[in-house]
């Protein structure tokens, strides 16, 4: 049985990626060249060069200790914590590197320790020991933390301003956009463990209620994945309306249910304190977002880590789709007789002329006539 339940679920990742390669095409024509993450996220840096919100912080807190107090309030990003918690140990010229680093993050992510060193003028001996002061026993923690830190620093403006400022035919934008989704499809392909998701379906199926939280854009997301659950017999839901209605129906939540938190980035208030409040109660918690240092990934028992940075406004939830609709598949494969026994009365629904769109005719029988 748990075979069947991965290579499900693997083929179904891999459909969607293979379908999302057949629509793509080879982008042709001046600046039909497609650039990756490197290249989106440096231009959205130059497109604006006043720091974002969240590289203010930062930027201030390194300069004095004024901005202790501004980290505080603030979503923390991980590096944003570590600098936070190592402010008694960076000297000024620590602090000085750092400040230069941050400042330059759409290269200085990119770049290796040596690389780095010699960007800013010192020893790599010295980039090391400033990056151990702050916790991290490898650059590759840092890098990544760095590379996140600067993509929390994108808004929908940054990321449009960025995009408008390049000279690239609408079609090859168009082209890009597919190939930028068919990238997080195989990123979700390598990185994804089908044990997740199964860890998350035996989840589902031990629950006696399913409450899958999501706000604004993310609430597409859990609609669509609590319409799914319930067509498989299982009692979910995804709360809507006031962050009052929304956590009324966590407080009355137990151990025998589960929550389902979906939220990207810095992750939106209502839904982590959704999962804060659920786990404060001993309630089974599970995150769907892009990061294990985020906000979901801190307060959830477990977690799936989807992508969804893109060039477009609202983010990319291609992936995440394809994550819910593996999700739905594990559900479905780990009992198929309970599913079938779910789906069973829809059969004569489904095949019933009466739920699908007909044509009108003229004698009222909703079959067109025959031409002669």
């Amino acid at each position: 049985m748990m075979h069947h339940v991965v290579r499900s679920v693997n083929e179904l990742v891999t459909k969607e990626a293979n379908a999302l390669h057949t629509a793509e095409m080879p982008a042709q024509g001046s600046g039909g060249r497609i650039r990756r993450l490197r290249t989106t996220l440096s231009d959205s840096a130059r497109a604006g060069r006043n720091p974002a919100p969240a590289g203010v912080v930062v930027h201030h807190m390194l300069h004095d200790a004024s901005g202790l107090n501004a980290m505080q309030t603030n979503s923390q990003s991980p590096l944003e914590a570590r600098i936070l918690r190592a402010q008694g140990h960076l000297n000024e010229r620590r602090r000085r590197l750092l400040r230069a680093i941050i400042e330059t993050a759409e290269e200085s992510c990119f770049l290796s320790s040596r690389e780095l060193a010699r960007r800013h003028g010192v020893d790599p001996s010295t980039v090391v020991r400033t990056i151990q002061a702050l916790g991290y026993e490898r650059f590759g923690g840092f890098a990544a933390d760095l590379r996140g830190h600067f993509v929390r620093s994108l808004t929908p403006y940054s990321v449009l301003q960025a995009g408008a400022s390049r000279d690239l035919d609408l079609r090859d934008r168009v082209r890009q956009s597919l190939h930028d989704d068919l990238e997080r499809m195989r990123t979700l392909q390598s990185s994804a463990s089908p044990e997740q998701v199964i860890a998350l379906a035996r989840l589902i199926h031990r629950a006696r209620r399913i409450v899958v939280v999501g706000v604004d854009l993310a609430a597409s997301l859990s609609w669509f994945l609590a319409y799914s659950l319930t067509a498989l017999g299982f009692h979910a839901e995804a709360p809507t309306g006031s962050a009052g209605n929304l956590l009324h129906r966590v407080r009355f939540l137990t151990t025998r249910d589960l929550l389902i938190a979906i939220s990207f980035r810095k992750c939106l208030k209502e839904t982590v304190d959704a999962a804060r409040l659920a786990h404060s109660h001993r309630v089974p918690t599970f995150g769907i977002t892009d990061s294990g240092d985020g906000p979901l990934g801190r307060h959830c028992d477990q977690y799936l880590a989807v992508s969804i940075e893109s060039p477009s406004i609202t983010g990319s939830y291609v992936a995440s789709m394809a994550a819910l609709n593996a999700i739905v598949v594990a559900c479905t494969h780990l009992s198929p007789k309970r599913s079938l026994a779910a789906l069973r009365h829809t059969r004569e629904e489904y095949g019933s002329g009466s739920r699908w769109f007909q044509e009108p005719s003229s004698d009222g029988t909703g079959h067109r006539a025959r031409r002669r």
